[in-house]
């Protein structure tokens, strides 16, 4: 037989082909229905969740869309950034670093640093007063909020901010990344002169280069992982967006390399694009900037969310009846909780207290926020942290009523004719599904044994 020796025993590779084939399937699928807790097992779900994530999330679409908006949004961007960068002093500085960005395209930058400048003029002298203001700031709102989009789908965040605090929140943005954005590039020139006027010798050139690049590289991660913390319509926690901000920060700062080390081919471009070389150079860029950021969210997301995926192949294909239990179970808990007059709980408190996979504790959750039998409500506003209680009469609600609006939620009756053409059917199903009330329970009398 293949892969057997002489003495009927597997030869050495089919066993390590035995065992790759058992460790990829364990990576792929195994590891989530692993409840051990180790950094190795944590970075084998980052990682899976991370690739799974990567192409369910349609990442490549997403940075296409985005960066036609970002392309669109240039001028207004780089009015508001050299609007700030004037008020810092650095505007001249910020001129030269796209040049030295584009160091083949400099009429081209040229060319629409002269939109930019006419755009602030407008801005600022319109005919209606603040009309110039208004629309840059409305520009500004709309692609931001389409970057929330696409991290809110990353996230899986249904609802977006609101119209309100999309003006308090973004105004935040505006003010803090932009500002952190000039920093990279001003605290370069700042940090230079100051060091060298502390150590004026030559022999401290290369230290003082060494730590302008490693100061530049850290306001580099603090830039990405101020946007994964600011974007999203969540909670991020620091230390997630920390992780996501530095590599995504160094793939940028390594496409950033690649780009301007690169401009030397950009001749054989500008033969054939003349002076429009400069314009799919731009839309490839903003496309891999796009890829970079939202494969960072992506990874952002994996790592604060592995606990999520717990059994994810189990949940996928559970039974209507298995499901039924756990939702009724998950209505005790609720149920339990409000007897005693204790705190709200959310999907994390009833995954760790109950053992539950946190998937499915926040999709039952969300199905019965959903048919009104529970509220959501704020724990700690100040953190935006929430819990779920009852929102009907404890002392009505039976396992009967419970299943009743579940099994009842969602589109019904759209078929046409099939009531009188399947009347038979029809009524034996409503038979079946309607047991005796004989049977039925009050939720509140169920017990959980702890």
């Amino acid at each position: 037989m293949k892969g057997l020796d002489n003495n009927g025993k597997l030869t050495f590779l089919s066993r390590l082909i035995d065992l790759a084939k058992k460790t990829a399937k364990y990576c792929y699928e195994g590891v989530w229905s692993d409840t051990r807790s180790g950094l190795i097992i944590n970075v084998i779900k980052t990682l899976n969740l991370s690739v799974k994530s990567f192409f369910n999330a349609d990442i490549q679409s997403t940075a296409c869309a985005m960066s036609f908006r970002t392309l669109l949004a240039t001028v207004p961007v780089l009015a508001l950034l050299f609007a700030i960068g004037r008020g810092f002093g650095f505007a001249s500085l910020m001129q030269t670093s796209l040049f030295n960005y584009f160091p083949s395209q400099r009429e081209a930058i040229e060319t629409g640093l002269k939109f930019v400048d006419s755009y602030l003029e407008t801005a600022s002298k319109g005919v209606f007063v603040g009309i110039g203001v208004i629309m840059l700031l409305w520009t500004l709102i709309s692609l931001v909020s389409s970057g929330e989009a696409a991290f809110n789908k990353i996230w899986g965040v249904r609802k977006g901010r609101s119209f309100w605090r999309k003006l308090t929140d973004y105004t935040a943005i505006f003010l803090i990344l932009p500002v952190l954005m000039i920093s990279i590039t001003g605290i370069n020139v700042l940090m230079s002169s100051t060091l060298k006027s502390l150590m004026p010798y030559p022999e401290f050139s290369p230290l003082i280069s060494t730590v302008l690049d490693i100061t530049g590289v850290v306001l580099t991660w603090l830039f990405f992982t101020g946007v994964y913390i600011l974007v999203p319509n969540t909670k991020v926690k620091f230390p997630n967006a920390l992780l996501a901000g530095v590599i995504s920060g160094t793939c940028f700062i390594v496409l950033q390399w690649l780009f301007v080390s690169g401009q030397v081919y950009v001749s054989k471009y500008n033969a054939i694009y003349g002076s429009f070389a400069f314009l799919p150079l731009l839309m490839l860029w903003l496309q891999f900037v796009w890829i970079i950021t939202l494969a960072g969210a992506v990874i952002c997301y994996a790592s604060q969310n592995i606990f999520r995926y717990s059994f994810s192949s189990h949940i996928s294909v559970i039974s209507d009846n298995y499901r039924y239990k756990a939702v009724v179970a998950v209505m005790a808990i609720l149920v339990d909780k409000f007897k005693k007059h204790l705190p709200a709980p959310d999907a994390n408190m009833i995954a760790l207290e109950y053992g539950f996979p946190i998937g499915l504790a926040s999709g039952i959750l969300e199905d019965l926020l959903d048919v009104g039998v529970v509220a959501k409500v704020y724990v700690d506003s100040r953190v935006q942290e929430f819990g779920y209680m009852p929102a009907v009469d404890i002392n009505a609600l039976t396992v009967k009523s419970l299943l009743e609006k579940l099994s009842s939620n969602g589109a019904s009756d759209f078929i046409p004719g099939f009531n009188e053409r399947f009347k038979e059917i029809s009524d034996t199903v409503d038979k079946i599904s309607n047991y005796k009330d004989d049977d039925d329970i009050l939720i509140s009398n169920l017990t959980i044994n702890n």
